[in-house]
Order: C-alpha cells, then structure tokens, then sequence
C-alpha cells in the first residue's frame, strides 16, 4: 500500500511532502545529505555550486521524500530550469530518496547589477596584513585602465580603509533618484570605499552583520555600469567580510598576495583553503616585496624571494609576477598618483602591468 499526501504552506515558503511505504524499511535523509548532493550543482555559467552561493532556502527530507525551496535573484527562467534539472538528478541520486520536489523561484532585485555589465569580478586578498595588498589592488586597477579596460575598485577593507588615500581622492559619492551610490572617478578607475563615508579618522566598530550588510550594498547598491573588472580589495584574514562577498556574488576569482618569507607564505595557505572551502577559483598568486636593489645596482632580498612562485607550484595555481621594493611605488601610494598610471613604463610600472596581462592571460 502507498500512500502520499502533499500539504503546501505557501505562507512559510515550504512545500512539505510525506510519504510512507507500507512494507520497506525507512531510510533517513537528512539536511545535510541534501546539501551534501546539491553541491554537485553549479550555478549556470561558473565554478560554484549552489548551496555556496546561497541560494537553497530550504530544505524538507521526511524517509524517501525530499523537497527543496531554491531563490534565484538574477538570471532568465532557462537558468531556473537548468538549476531545477540538475537539482532533481543529483537528489534522486541519494540512496532510498524516491520522490523529489524542487521548487525554484525567481524574485525580482531591481537593486542588483546586471551580470553582464560587470564582465569580471576578482577578489583581491591576503592571509595577513602588512603585504601590500592595497598597493597591489590599486595599481593593478591602474594597470588594467591603462591597457584598455573598464575598471571599478571596491574596497572593502571596512576596518582599514586606504583606497581613498592611495587613489588621490576623498569626496563623498552622490545618490541617484533610485537611490544607488555613484561611485566617484579617479585614474580612469570607477571607486567605492567606506572611506568616503567616514569623518576624517573616524573608526569603524562593526560586528559581522553590519559588515555583510555594508559589502551588499556596496555590490547591488552602487551604480557600477558597464565594467571589464570590479576588483575588490579585501581586508586580510579569513573573517565575515571575504565569506560575505564569497557568498553574496559570483566571484570569478581571487587573487592572493603575499611577501617571500615562510611566516606570510603560511597564513596565505589558509587565505586559499578558505576559497577552495567556497568554490571560488585561484586565478593567481602575487609576491609583493620581492627584492631591493640598492643605487649601487647590488640585489638585496629582505625577505628572502621565490616564496611565492615556489607555493603557486605547490598549490598548482599561475603566478601572476613579483613586485620589487622600489621608492616610487610607496611615494605613488602616499601622494594618491598609483606609479602604474603616472610612470606605467618604468620598472615600477611594468611590475604592475605585467602582472594586469598575466590576469588578463588567466582569465581569457
């Protein structure tokens, strides 16, 4: 005897089915068997799945029945369809699971950026502070305005912000008549900081929520427009503010920054293990700091060299290039003149450009 009974509950968004098999012994499905299979289910058009993204809402398993609630926020109904497709074949593929119900829906965000305007997003990150991160997004940015690309640099280093003062300006973004922030302009670079909301040294003490809330907003809440790269300089660690971004947008990838020596190398790793953790691709890693060379032509490695090329091998994952210490590119950094805009063909310069190709490179 079968019996089957669906009770829907528009009202809580769930879709409850319970079904019973006289003769068979239950088998228990749980929550976690559930997430565990929609992993295998990519988002349309990149390398993260799903449940990484967000987007499965809830889930219901009741002996071999499984319903799921999924929320889209973008994309046509053939991503629906496709996502709905590959949900059912990858539930009906756990043990004992008979009947599969998945429900997708697909709501409106008019505040959020059409995909297409923004053809790449990278995450620019580091396991530690004190590697010039910063220095790196910024020029990076430069480099990339000044081979061609349209730029935007997002910086959401909440506690630490320095874009403001590396990219030479510090207005305050004005408000559209839909209420999205215009970011402001410099460098040919489209920029949207914290810093430019902030009082002079006014200190930013924010626990996780308003952070993830603050990194939307910046996302779906600025009028980005068209753009070839929105970079987004992160703050160092592995905290709320890089698996909020991990799991608010669709990342096409980070890049890791680090100097040569064993104690930043170290921290690094956790920096990729937390990406990997999220399915955000490695697009490279970059060795700031890499050597000195003194005005007598003599090569001093301060912190040692090779470190990073040597764990972009061990990881498998390009190295994008090594940035030397030079005066200029501190200077450019203090004055608000990034040196891969003002002097893009010095050796200061071309470390940056040679790194915006290498980029280019992976991602085309």
């Amino acid at each position: 005897m079968r019996i089957t009974s669906n009770v829907d509950f528009e009202n809580a968004g769930l879709t409850f089915v319970v079904l019973a098999n006289a003769g068979k012994q239950a088998i228990m499905v749980t929550q976690d068997d559930v997430r565990e299979a929609l992993k295998a289910v990519k988002y349309p058009g990149y390398s993260r799945d799903i449940v990484s993204f967000g987007l499965v809402k809830d889930i219901a398993a009741s002996d071999r029945a499984v319903t799921v609630s999924i929320q889209l926020t973008a994309g046509g109904p053939e991503v629906g369809q496709q996502i709905k497709t590959e949900s059912e074949r990858a539930l009906r593929a756990i043990p004992g699971v008979e009947m599969v119900y998945v429900d997708v829906r697909q709501q409106a965000a008019p505040q959020a950026p059409e995909r297409p305007k923004i053809k790449r997003l990278v995450a620019i990150a580091s396991g530690k502070g004190g590697v010039g991160k910063s220095t790196v997004s910024v020029n990076l940015a430069c480099a990339l305005a000044h081979i061609g690309a349209s730029v935007g640099l997002l910086d959401c280093d909440i506690y630490g912000p320095s874009i403001p003062l590396m990219m030479g300006i510090h207005r305050r973004p004005t408000v559209t008549d839909e209420q999205k922030m215009v970011p402001l302009v410099n460098h040919a670079v489209k920029l949207m900081s914290i810093g430019f909301l902030l009082e002079g040294d006014q200190p930013v003490i924010w626990r996780g929520p308003m952070i993830n809330k603050t990194i939307q907003q910046f996302i779906y809440g600025v009028e980005w427009g068209e753009l070839d790269y929105l970079l987004v300089d992160l703050p160092p660690g592995t905290g709320d503010a890089q698996l909020s971004l991990c799991q608010t947008v669709p990342l096409n990838g980070g890049v890791i920054v680090t100097t040569p020596q064993e104690a930043s190398l170290g921290v690094v790793r956790k920096g990729i293990a937390m990406f990997q953790k999220v399915n955000v691709p490695i697009l490279g890693i970059v060795e700031n700091m890499s050597y000195f060379t003194t005005p007598s032509g003599e090569r001093v490695e301060i912190f040692g060299h090779g470190g990073g090329q040597n764990e972009a091998k061990r990881q498998g994952v390009p190295f994008l290039g090594e940035v030397p210490l030079f005066t200029e590119i501190r200077e450019g950094g203090d004055k608000g003149l990034p040196v891969a805009i003002s002097a893009p063909d010095t050796p200061p310069g071309q470390a940056f450009m040679q790194i915006a190709e290498s980029l280019e490179r992976v991602l085309t």
